[in-house]
């Protein structure tokens, strides 16, 4: 049986066209692989801006925001909106070595594991400017960060953040505190200063 050419050139046009097509991602999608979706940064010409990423709508409110607000207070606000007890230090304390100790050191010196690799020291707690600085300075600090400190508003939560600050106020007040204001049976621990001159040097011979 003869196949005229007129045949053949159509079949390889057909066949070609079929390859074709399965090259093509547009013809032969994978539903799975190629979702309608925008990627974060994504262009778009959906919206007259070109960005795929909208910005909050005017008045919106955030999920579970509001259960935290009594907890957010101004940078210059004094206030502490939590109980301070052993179990909110304790949460403090573990807060702390987590996120804080690297940068600010165990004792909140500045002398963080940061510093032994070579980078800049921050600030000590125990100076006077920070001393004094109000409790809403450390929290806008924690969630908001400053200078080359981020911000860890997505790490930390409200709640924890005022552990921190009960934590960070504990070791300021481990350094500056006033024998009068401790308790007698701490009093009583602590050597007189005519003890202190007494005592000879390791070593000494009478």
């Amino acid at each position: 049986m003869m196949i005229s050419a007129s045949f053949l050139r159509g079949f390889m046009l057909a066949s070609c066209g079929i390859l074709m097509a399965g090259c093509n991602p547009d013809v032969l999608r994978q539903d799975m692989a190629n979702q309608p979706k925008a990627k974060p940064l994504a262009p778009s010409d959906f919206f007259a801006d070109g960005r795929s990423g909208r910005p909050l709508i005017e008045n919106t409110v955030a999920r579970g925001s509001i259960a935290d607000d009594e907890l957010i207070v101004p940078k210059d606000s004094n206030a502490f909106p939590l109980r301070v007890n052993a179990a909110l230090l304790d949460r403090g304390e573990a807060r702390y070595k987590i996120y804080c100790a690297p940068c600010h050191g165990l004792q909140g010196d500045g002398n963080g594991f940061i510093v032994m690799r070579g980078m800049k020291r921050p600030p000590s707690y125990h100076i006077d400017r920070l001393r004094q600085s109000p409790n809403g300075y450390y929290f806008d600090v924690i969630a908001n960060g400053f200078g080359s400190m981020y911000g860890y508003s997505a790490q930390i939560p409200p709640k924890d953040r005022w552990a921190i600050i009960a934590y960070i106020r504990a070791l300021q007040l481990s350094r500056n505190v006033k024998v009068g204001e401790l308790p007698e049976s701490l009093r009583a621990k602590i050597p007189s200063a005519a003890d202190a001159g007494s005592a000879k040097p390791q070593g000494e011979k009478e």
